[in-house]
C-alpha cells in the first residue's frame, strides 16, 4: 500500500505521546493526532479514535493496533513503524526501565528475566552480524537517550563512578552508600553506571535518602548476606528487592548500565535505568549529563577511562565551563593507579585546574564537590 510521507516535525516539544493516558488527554484536549509522535503505546483498544481522528504527518513507533486502524492511519498520512515480534525488549520504548521490569520473573531465576534474555539476544545477534538487529539496537538506544533527556531536564545531576568489585558488607560499600544519601539529600540527582559495587551503593544511598538514618544501616546488614553478584545473580538481586519490600517508597536516582557488560547485572536501587546496547553511547551520555560534577571512587580500568573521558571536555571546554571532578582515595589515585598526577598535569594553566580535587576520605567528597563547583 502506498504510504503518504510524514510531514516534517515542527519542533514543538509536547508532540510526543508515551502512554495511553497521554494519548487520551491529547484526544480530549487537542482533538487531533496530526504531526504527533506516538511511542510504544498499545492502541488496540482505541480503534474508533484512530478511525476518526486526523493523523496527517503523525508517526506511530511500535504501537500495536488493529489491522483496520493500521490501514486507516497509513492512508490518512501517518508513518507507521510496527512492533517487532519475538524480541525480549521494545526498541521503540518511550520511558526508561524500572528494576521491576528488568528483573521480572526473578523468582524463577535470573536467566528468565528480560535483562538476561536481552543480553542473550545481544550476544547472539552480535555474533551473526545481522544488520536488522544492529538497526534495532540503534533505535533502542536512541529511544533510551530521548527518555533520559526528558527525565533529567532541569535536574542538577551528580555522577558517582566506581568499580563493580566493591562488595556489600565492606566499609567502602557503606561509605559509598552514605555518599549517595548525602548527595541526594542536598537536592542533587545521583547518576551512576547502574551496575553492582560502588554504583549500586550510591544508588542505594539515594534510595535511602527520605528515610531515617537507621534504614540504611539495616539495609546494609541485609545486603551483606549476598556480598557480590557471583556466583548467583538471583540471590544478589533478591536481597536488594527484599530491602525495597521492607522499605518501599525510596528516593529516586538514575542508573546507566550497558548490555555490552552483560555479565554485570543492573542494580535494583536506581528508580530509573537507562540501559544501552552501545557502551560508547552509554559512557559519553552518562558523563555528559553530570551537570553538577562527578565523584570518582576507587576503581579499575573502567573508572580510569571515565576520569579521562570526563577530563577531555573539561580541558577543551566543549561542554561549556568545566565541571567539578572529585577523586576519592589518595593512595589509590596517586600510587596504585596514578591517574591524579596526570590529571593534575593536564589541568595546569587551564580553567579546569580549580575544578579538580583529590580527597582521601569519602566523607570529604560532598564538600569538595561543592567547593569545586563555586
Amino acid at each position: 500500500m502506498h504510504q503518504t510521507p510524514a510531514q516534517p516535525y515542527d519542533g514543538v516539544p509536547d508532540r510526543e505521546i508515551e502512554s495511553l493516558a497521554e494519548f487520551d488527554e491529547v484526544i480530549a484536549t487537542a482533538g487531533t493526532l496530526a504531526r504527533y509522535r506516538v511511542q510504544a503505546v498499545d492502541l488496540t483498544a482505541r480503534t474508533p479514535v484512530l478511525l476518526t481522528t486526523d493523523t496527517t504527518g503523525a508517526v506511530f513507533l511500535g504501537c500495536p493496533m488493529t489491522p483496520e486502524a493500521d490501514a486507516r492511519v497509513r492512508s490518512a498520512g501517518a508513518l507507521v513503524f510496527p512492533p517487532v515480534p519475538g524480541l525480549p525488549f521494545d526498541p521503540y520504548r518511550g520511558l526508561l526501565y524500572t528494576p521491576d521490569e528488568l528483573f521480572d520473573g526473578l523468582a524463577e531465576g535470573y536467566a528468565s528475566t528480560p535483562d538476561a534474555q536481552t543480553y542473550a539476544w545481544f550476544q547472539e545477534t552480535k555474533a551473526n552480524g545481522d544488520i536488522f538487529a544492529s538497526m534495532l539496537r540503534s533505535v533502542h538506544d536512541d529511544a533510551v537517550s530521548d527518555a533520559l533527556d526528558e527525565l533529567l531536564a532541569g535536574a542538577r545531576v551528580v555522577g558517582v563512578m566506581g568499580g563493580h568489585a566493591m562488595a556489600r558488607g565492606t566499609a567502602e560499600y557503606a561509605g559509598a552508600a552514605r555518599l549517595g544519601r548525602t548527595l541526594a539529600r542536598a537536592g542533587l540527582t545521583v547518576a551512576t553506571g547502574g551496575g553492582p559495587g560502588a554504583m549500586e551503593a550510591a544508588n542505594l544511598g539515594a534510595y535511602a535518602a527520605p528515610f531515617e538514618d537507621g534504614m540504611l544501616e539495616s539495609a546494609l546488614r541485609l545486603l551483606a548476606k549476598a556480598p557480590t553478584f557471583t556466583p548467583s545473580v538471583t540471590e544478589w538481586a533478591s536481597a536488594a528487592f527484599e530491602v525495597r519490600a521492607q522499605h518501599p517508597g525510596g528516593g529516586p536516582s538514575v542508573g546507566i548500565p550497558t548490555w555490552f557488560y552483560g555479565h554485570e547485572p543492573p542494580n535494583a536501587f536506581a528508580a530509573h535505568t537507562a540501559k544501552y546496547f552501545s557502551n560508547a553511547t552509554r559512557e559519553d551520555g552518562l558523563l555528559a549529563r553530570c551537570t553538577a560534577g562527578v565523584v570518582f571512587l576507587p576503581g579499575a580500568a573502567g573508572t580510569v577511562q571515565e576520569i579521562f573521558d570526563n577530563s577531555t571536555p573539561n580541558y577543551y571546554e566543549s561542554r561549556g565551563e568545566p565541571r567539578p571532578m572529585v577523586l576519592v582515595d589518595e593512595a589509590h589515585w596517586t600510587r596504585r593507579l596514578p591517574a591524579w598526577p596526570l590529571l593534575e598535569a593536564l589541568a595546569r594553566d587551564r580553567s579546569m585546574a580549580s575544578r579538580i580535587v583529590l580527597v582521601d576520605r569519602i566523607e570529604d567528597a560532598p564538600e569538595a564537590l561543592k567547593r569545586a563547583g563555586n
